[in-house]
Formats: structure tokens, sequence, C-alpha cells
């Protein structure tokens, strides 16, 4: 098979491949809002990281990155295949979402137009309905060129950021994207309820969950002094259960001495979080690291005692997916996405949603039962390692594209 360390754009890659001609490998145009960049190599990982992958089964990927005008210009990550990126004029507010798409149609029309006179596109994959979905909409009308619309969260519609008219704006433009699309690729079956719930009969729907790279998230080659730490990663903002978690390990400080926790991740919550965690007189026991680069939240992952994040919004949720890949017990909360993946007490442990009380047991399971934190990891490990891979992601995504694709 043949493999893209990039991609490269499709003349390019014809002329340092010449095999890709022959083996009529399929030109895919990724149109994303959210992509790795210099400082902020976590953002957009999902997208970025199954491309390789993608490339060795036939795919020749080119990719848009976009952002609105007011935001810098970025640098992508080294790590990260290139892309071209873009700005667009944004109105301010939440028309500025509903508009978006418009918007960015416009900028990149031209660009999309010479990119398929170079070598034909096959398929345009946006990610998220509003802009990119939006946008793929009417470049589809345009050039005649079929697309898929990615949905990683709950949010399908937009409406929990957007609200008043300017939300039904975002409501009636993503479900005129999910109707207009070949097919609408859901994160999880939670996520494409919630797509389905809010269109008409019609809408073509696939669960494509994302996948791990399992090599940087390994397990430790040697397992460090267990002092228990805890480990959570996600951006602070309420429903990821931060505050909860801080709460828990209040309670659980007087039997632990040694429990320390690290919170990786940045947000409007930080200052609140610290507050609280001043107030329950946890000060020293708790890290806020602040953003991390990936090899960083790896070893992070691999040091830890047990991965919590008590969310009660998630349409999967990768971090838990990367802990289990460590081969670390990873507590979620039923009902979200990753309920799909964990089984209680087999390969993770769940809990009810602001649930302090079952959160502080599972903690508490884990931290004083090493028996346990092996058996639990180990079948975390060999559950991503049997069906979450970032080949195993690929490998459905290119299904799909070829299903839609004709």
């Amino acid at each position: 098979m043949i493999l893209l360390a990039s991609t490269m754009n499709a003349p390019e890659a014809i002329d340092r491949f010449p095999e890709l001609e022959s083996a009529k490998c399929r030109h895919v145009v990724t149109l994303t809002s959210f992509y790795p960049s210099e400082s902020d190599d976590a953002s957009g990982c999902f997208v970025s990281e199954p491309l390789p992958w993608l490339a060795q089964q036939g795919i020749v990927n080119s990719v848009i990155a976009v952002q609105p005008f007011y935001r810098g210009r970025s640098q992508r990550s080294r790590g990260a295949p290139p892309a071209d990126w873009f700005h667009y004029l944004s109105m301010p507010g939440g028309v500025g979402l509903s508009s978006a798409g418009a918007f960015v149609f416009a900028r990149i029309v031209g660009h999309i137009r010479k990119l398929h006179r170079e070598r034909p596109i096959s398929l345009i994959h946006a990610h998220a309905p509003l802009p990119c979905g939006h946008a793929a909409m009417l470049l589809s009308r345009e050039l005649g060129i079929p697309f898929v619309v990615s949905v990683h969260g709950l949010d399908a519609f937009s409406t929990k950021q957007v609200s008043g008219r300017a939300g039904q704006w975002c409501r009636n433009i993503s479900q005129r994207v999910f109707l207009s699309a070949k097919r609408v690729i859901c994160v999880s079956e939670r996520a494409r309820e919630n797509v389905l719930e809010g269109t008409e009969p019609g809408c073509r729907t696939s669960v494509v969950y994302n996948g791990v790279d399992p090599r940087l998230f390994a397990p430790p080659h040697q397992e460090s002094a267990d002092n228990g730490v805890i480990v959570s990663v996600g951006n602070l903002i309420p429903s990821k259960g931060h505050a909860l978690l801080l709460r828990s390990i209040a309670e659980l400080s007087t039997k632990y001495p040694g429990l320390t926790c690290e919170i990786i991740g940045d947000g409007a919550e930080r200052e609140r979080l610290a507050a609280l965690a001043a107030e329950l007189d946890i000060t020293q026991r708790v890290n806020f690291c602040g953003r991390l680069c990936r090899s960083e939240v790896a070893e992070a992952l691999q040091r830890c005692t047990v991965f919590a994040l008590p969310s009660r919004y998630e349409g999967l949720g990768c971090v838990y997916l990367e802990a289990m890949s460590t081969g670390k017990p990873a507590i979620a909360c039923r009902g979200q996405g990753i309920a799909e993946i964990i089984r209680h007490g087999n390969n993770g442990w769940l809990v009810g949603a602001d649930n302090l009380e079952e959160l502080t047991a599972g903690l508490a399971a884990f931290v004083g039962d090493e028996c346990l934190r092996r058996k639990v990891g180990g079948a975390a490990r060999r559950t991503v390692l049997d069906a979450l891979t970032l080949s195993h992601q690929a490998a459905r995504l290119c299904r799909v594209y070829e299903e839609c694709m004709g």
C-alpha cells in the first residue's frame, strides 16, 4: 500500500507517486474550521490524524482550514499534514455563525475550482454543519461535487451555542445541510440520534467512531511508583464536570493523603475552579496544567492512576479513548457517546452525570485496588487495539467515501 506522509496537492502527489494514477486514487477535499496549529496541536487532531491512514487506502487529500478574519494567522503544527489556511469575513455574535458558511464559500470557491481542474475532486468532507457543511453544500451545488459532513458533538444544530432567532437560523441551515449531504458521519450512535431527531426522514447517516494512535498513546514502558494521580483532560467549561471532580478529590483527601489531580486544558472556568479548589482546601493537591501538546498529554496519561472526565455533554470524547489506549481505567458518564464503548467494570467505569457519590466511589475503587486497575486498564487497551485505532477509523471512512462517490 502507498503511504503519503502529507496531504500534498493532487498533481504533486501524482508527480511523486506515479503509481497513484494507475491505482485510481480518489481526491477528497477536507474542509474544516478546526485543525492543529503551532500554538495548539490538539485542536482538530481528530481531523488530521486519520489522514495518513486514508492515504494508505488510496485517498489523496487536500485540506482547507478556515478561520474568521479576526483570528490571527495560524501556522500548522509540524506534526500535522499540510493545509491551506483561509480567513473569511464573519459577522459578530450568533448571526455570524448562521451566515459564516456563505462567506466561507465565497472565500474558497476559486481555490476549489483550481484544485478541481488540476485533479477532479471526488468528494468534499466537511467537518461540522456550520460553517463548513454549509459551505460544502454551496460548493456541491456550484460544482456538482458530492459532499459528506461530520458531526463531532451533540450540538448538531448549534442551538446550544446560539440562542434566539439566530439559533433558529442555525437550526434551519443545519437541517438543509444534513438533508443535502450524501452522508452525515456521526462519531457515535448518541450523536446520530441527535441528528435524526432534528431532521426530516431521508437524512442518511453513518457512525464512524474516532480512532487513536496506539503508538503515541501506549502503555508506559515501566510503571512508576503509584501515589494516586488522577488526570483529567478537557476544555474548562461547566459541562465537562471539573467542579464535580474537585469535590470528589476533597471527599477522598482524608483517606488518601497522597492523592493529587492534574487538570489539562484551559477555558473560562479556570478562575472559578481554582477558587473552588481553595474553598475545598485542596489547592496543594490540584495542578491546573493549561493546554499541553499531544505528546505531553500522552505522558500524563501514562503516569496517571486513573483518568476521569465526568462530562455530561459528549458526542464521544477522544480523550477517553486515548486514556484507554495507554492501558489506564477511564471514568465517564452514562448517557454519553463513550458509553457505547465503555462496559462498566470491564474496560472502564460509568457514573451518573453530576453524581458525586458515584464518582467518588469509582475513583476510590481504582486508587485503592491495583489489581482492578490492571484488569480494567488491560481490557481498555485491548478494546482500542481491536476496533478503535486510526487504521480502523480510516477504513470505515473509506467505505463511506466509496459509497458516496458512486
